[in-house]
This record gives C-alpha cells, sequence and structure tokens, in this order.
C-alpha cells in the first residue's frame, strides 16, 4: 500500500522530518495548519510529510467509505481490534520513514506524530520501528494491539520519548482509555510526558505550545 502525501519544507536540505497521520475522516490537510503554527527554526529545516489514509468501510459509522488507517467495528475500540488494518497501515508508515531516511534524514532525526487514529497508528509504529526514532507525539488517541507489544516491541525504541496528550472532555476516545495507554507504556518502561487539557476531541493552544517545547527538545 502507497500512500499519496502532502509536504512542505521550512527550509532548504532539511535536517530532520515529521511524519503527521491524521484522524478518521480526515486527510493529510488536517494538520498543516497546527504544522504551521510550529516554530522549530532553532533547530534548522523542517520536512513535514502528511499522508492521506485509504478509502476504506468504517464499520461504527454504519459501513461509510472515509479515509481511516483502520476500521473501528465499535465503540470500545479495544474490542475485536482491526488488527490486519493496523498492520498494512504499520507498513505503509514504515516506508515513508525509509523514505526520509533515503533522503537523508536519519532515523534519530524523525518524528513520527499523530491525531487520534493517527495517534494509535503512531503508538503502533513507532514503537516497533527498528531504528531509534526521534520521539513519538500523540494526540487525543490511545495504544493499539497492546497485547503484543510486550513481545514485539523494538529495543532500538525502548528509550524513545513520547508526547502523550488528551482532552478531559473527549467524547469520541474518552479520557480513561487514553489513561490506560499511558499505564501500560509506563509500565513498559517508556518515558512518557503526559498532557491533559480541559477540550474535547481537538488541539488547543497550550497543545501546541507544549508540543512545540518538546519537539525543540527531542531534536535539539
Amino acid at each position: 500500500m502507497s500512500l499519496e502525501v502532502i509536504e512542505f519544507e521550512t527550509g532548504p536540505e532539511p535536517v530532520a522530518s515529521l511524519i503527521v497521520l491524521h484522524g478518521l475522516g480526515a486527510d493529510g490537510n488536517d494538520f498543516v495548519p497546527v504544522a504551521e503554527q510550529l516554530d522549530l527554526r532553532r533547530i534548522g529545516a523542517v520536512r513535514f510529510v502528511f499522508p492521506h489514509a485509504p478509502t476504506r468501510p468504517i464499520t461504527i459509522n454504519g459501513g461509510h467509505v472515509m479515509r481511516g488507517w483502520y476500521d473501528i467495528v465499535g465503540a470500545d475500540l479495544v474490542q475485536r481490534e482491526d488488527e490486519a488494518g493496523l498492520r498494512a497501515s504499520q507498513a505503509a508508515i514504515e516506508a515513508l520513514i525509509a523514505v526520509e531516511i533515503g533522503r537523508g534524514v536519519p532515523a534519530r532525526r524523525i518524528v513520527l506524530a499523530g491525531f487520534s487514529q493517527g495517534c494509535a497508528m503512531t503508538l503502533m509504529t513507532g514503537l516497533r520501528h527498528a531504528e531509534r526514532l526521534a520521539g513519538l507525539a500523540c494526540l487525543s488517541g490511545y495504544l493499539p494491539v497492546s497485547a503484543t507489544l510486550g513481545a514485539e516491541r523494538s529495543a532500538a525504541n525502548a528509550d524513545v520519548p513520547i508526547f502523550l496528550a488528551h482532552g478531559s472532555h473527549d467524547p469520541v476516545i474518552p479520557l480513561p482509555r487514553s489513561v490506560a495507554s499511558r499505564e501500560r507504556l509506563v509500565e513498559l518502561g517508556y518515558a512518557v510526558e503526559w498532557h491533559e487539557y480541559p477540550m474535547g476531541h481537538s488541539v488547543c493552544a497550550a497543545e501546541i505550545t507544549d508540543l512545540n517545547r518538546w519537539l525543540l527538545n527531542v531534536l535539539g
């Protein structure tokens, strides 16, 4: 599965790459405005990569076809997970990482980031990636396929920094689901920077500020 992408660079010869994964029903355009609010000039030029998820029927939405990284069967999210869809998208995102490495950006200068389903794919892919990444920025999502993570996780990314943020009033992915994900990650020894904001299933200004600081730290 090859993914179509939107890209922009903040300057010539990027020294770092951010691959940003959108949520269910959106596309790669969704987080371009958020990325444009980031100020990463201190680390040099950065390439932003915004892939479009493939279109697929989404069971919880009555089988309506929309862009999604995997199917969602029910509101519980972790019951009857679409593991085949998750793993297919994981492979496609791995291919995007390989493209960035091929363009001269080492894995340690690549951040995976995502919102909602994109957050789930960031954790699904980043924690299993064979080379150390710069960090995983995870917004308003959860940890998928957690039962096999202990056996499948990459030793190279055992210490990868994780930015995990969620809205306390999120009606789509309730806060306890993200808290449970955080606890599972901490249990496995990951360095999680946790943020909770008084918002719904969205992004807020304070979150962008915190994310900007975190990115400067992991890419500095």
